[in-house]
């Protein structure tokens, strides 16, 4: 069993208390390591280390920065091996899954630090006897709060942003889910950033990512993760009125009109729920499918995700793996059974399998409702698991009513043969991103972030580098 150590001002560290806990493989139910558990004085000493680098990282020449962030992107890719090991322990990805999400995150990286070479300020028509600069500098000390679900896409979008832009960071990944983030950390030691600039601590949101959030040091919070933890977050930052980006829930709409081509929609969507066992923010929430397609949609969709092959994270056929944990799994397992008892038709799934190898490790197997009326808990709440839920429509109005009643608005999907239409229905619904037909919605080039209760502020793209920016007026006199 691995033991693993935090990295803070450019050192591997114990917790000071000395205190640890255990890594659960999902798959397996076996303990792979033991992590730090780091608490408040953790916090002080890595909020310092990063406060002391941050006078000279920022004052690095952006060219000296992009380097440096190159290099990591260069190091990540040699390492994609170790990665995936330990993406595979941790949350029970699919071999092919890791292995993809460890190849785009470096190219987050790559991005970022190309783009902030390009992250300039602007210089206003000159006013008699004045004249004018508007620059973009740094925040400060960034503390990025990183979830469970897909730690090492958002270790490299947030962190990538953050330090490119000049900013020092300190990286608290999800307690069930740290191993990756830890890892990472013999990438970064190997880059020859000044000590402190980044630093990774391990420990409970609840000590450790409060403490990140109070605390007068820390200039900047981004998180990903539950509204409700996002609104906690929100509550101990605003004592100290610190700039916060909140990526946060989704319960997305997935609308298919009646002239769509429904055989090439199916596997998509029946993919597109199970892919990281719909353990995703922008994973369909809500499936709409017109009246006069609805049965034969729904039957070939059951017949198609059945297809799906669910089983050892190591096998490179398998498809879908366990959820992170079983409290997560236990929570999934619940909103089946509150479905099933406020009338939605459950038909497929909705047992927690028995048999080898599923005797083990925390499985949820791909599960079908139909029915799902406005209002009951399905219709409402994020599931963050392989549930598909199943909602018949008859006209445009009547489906944009219903995909935006609710409290999210991270993403949306619509399919149509007639694009001016499905164009006019994205451009009617409220949220952050509508792919249309399959559009790629979520890349390192395009922004990405939700409306309502799915946060606010933008990840990638020069929007999302621009979030770790503050902009200064400079006027210089003419005398």
């Amino acid at each position: 069993m691995e033991q693993f150590k935090m990295y803070i001002g450019g050192k591997w560290v114990d917790a000071i208390s000395g205190k640890t806990y255990q890594a659960i493989n999902p798959a397996t139910e076996e303990t792979v390591a033991e992590i730090p558990l780091g608490g408040v004085d953790d916090v002080n000493l890595a909020v310092a280390a990063a406060r002391k680098s941050f006078p000279i990282w920022s004052q690095m020449p952006q060219s000296e920065r992009s380097r440096l962030l190159e290099k990591m992107a260069a190091l990540q890719r040699e390492f994609a091996g170790e990665l995936t090991k330990w993406e595979i322990l941790d949350h029970g990805t699919p071999v092919r899954i890791a292995r993809m999400q460890s190849s785009f995150s470096s190219g987050n990286i790559e991005y970022c630090a190309q783009a902030a070479r390009a992250l300039m300020g602007s210089a206003p028509p000159p006013s008699p006897g004045a004249m004018t600069c508007v620059v973009r500098e740094p925040v400060g000390v960034a503390a990025i709060i990183i979830p469970w679900n897909s730690p090492i896409l958002m270790l490299t979008s947030k962190a990538g942003a953050a330090l490119a832009a000049g900013n020092t960071v300190i990286i608290k990944p999800a307690s069930i889910d740290s191993l990756v983030t830890l890892k990472y950390g013999e990438i970064i030691d190997k880059v020859g950033f000044p000590p402190g600039t980044i630093n990774i601590i391990t420990g409970p949101g609840g000590t450790v990512g409060e403490a990140l959030a109070s605390h007068p040091d820390v200039n900047f919070v981004s998180f990903t993760g539950s509204s409700e933890t996002g609104k906690q977050i929100m509550k101990v930052a605003s004592q100290t009125l610190k700039r916060a980006q909140m990526e946060l829930g989704g319960k997305n709409p997935f609308i298919v009109l009646e002239d769509a081509d429904i055989d090439k929609i199916i596997p998509m969507a029946a993919r597109g729920l199970c892919f990281n066992t719909g353990m995703v923010c922008a994973s369909p929430g809500r499936f709409y499918i017109h009246e006069k397609i609805h049965d034969e949609f729904v039957k070939k969709f059951i017949t198609e995700i059945q297809k799906v092959v669910v089983g050892d994270p190591d096998d490179e056929k398998t498809e879908m793996g366990p959820v992170v944990s079983a409290e997560h799994r236990d929570k999934v397992e619940g909103l089946i059974k509150k479905g099933v008892a406020e009338g939605a038709k459950l038909l497929l799934g909705g047992k927690r399998p028995s048999q080898p190898p599923f005797n083990k490790g925390y499985w949820v197997m791909p599960t079908v409702f139909t029915g799902v009326k406005p209002g009951t808990t399905l219709f409402k709440e994020e599931i963050f698991g392989p549930v598909a839920c199943f909602m018949k429509f008859s006209t445009d109005e009547e489906v944009l009513a219903s995909a935006n009643d609710n409290v999210y608005g991270l993403s949306a999907g619509v399919y149509s043969r007639d694009t001016a239409r499905a164009y006019r229905i994205a451009s009617r619904i409220n949220a952050g991103a509508v792919g249309i037909n399959g559009g790629r919605t979520l890349t390192a080039e395009t922004p990405w972030g939700g409306f309502k209760e799915s946060g606010f502020g933008k990840e990638n793209s020069m929007y999302g580098l621009e979030e770790y920016t503050q902009l200064k007026v400079i006027s210089i006199g003419m005398q």
